[in-house]
């Protein structure tokens, strides 16, 4: 099964991806804005400060590009934002983990201190969990459509529960086949009155 397979096409979901995405994207291209702003030199690591995180002309341009990108995957939104914000909240995450092993070494050319890797940590979590949201539990809701796609038999079984509950007399609406009653296990489910 692919991920792309399971992603509804359109939900209330998609808020979440798309705003989660915009605010992460505006928050990182105001930080490299900053960075622009004061005029940096782009792999310097003397320890030039912007909002209390070091930065370089490097950290400054690679935040924009970022920033950019959530925030087209915002505008974009549903499915595009959720993968965007997944991808990028674990690019964020192993960020993190390596600037961890190299913040006192020559390989920091992106003059990463310690807050910036706390820093990477938390927006990391905040974007993956954007991107998860609705995604990723072992009791989802069955009108969640990533549920429904994992379990499309129950869902069909569900979606024409609700039907009938809808229609006088709990009668099958018209155009449902008897192929429609199958159960889980293929055999006949209960039968109109006719």
């Amino acid at each position: 099964m692919k991920l792309q397979d399971e992603l509804p096409v359109d939900h209330q979901l998609g808020a979440v991806y798309r705003w989660g995405a915009a605010f992460c994207g505006v928050v990182l291209l105001v930080f490299g804005l900053l960075g622009f702003a004061d005029e940096l030199s782009p792999f310097d690591t003397d320890g030039e400060s912007i909002a209390g995180m070091s930065t370089n002309g490097a950290l400054s341009l690679i935040s924009v590009l970022v920033g950019l990108a959530l925030i087209a995957g915002g505008v974009i939104g549903g499915n595009v934002a959720s993968t965007l914000n997944m991808v990028v909240g674990t690019l964020f995450l192993l960020s993190g983990f390596v600037h961890i092993f190299i913040l006192d070494r020559p390989a920091n050319i992106l003059d990463f201190g310690m807050t910036n890797v706390i820093f990477s940590f938390v927006m990391g979590l905040v974007i993956l969990t954007f991107g998860m949201y609705g995604r990723v539990s072992s009791k989802l809701p069955h009108d969640n459509p990533y549920w429904q796609r994992r379990h499309p038999r129950e869902a069909a079984q569900e979606s024409l529960a609700r039907r009938r509950r809808r229609t006088p007399g709990g009668a099958l609406p018209t155009g449902t086949t008897p192929t429609a009653l199958r159960g889980p296990t293929g055999a006949p489910g209960p039968q109109r009155d006719t």
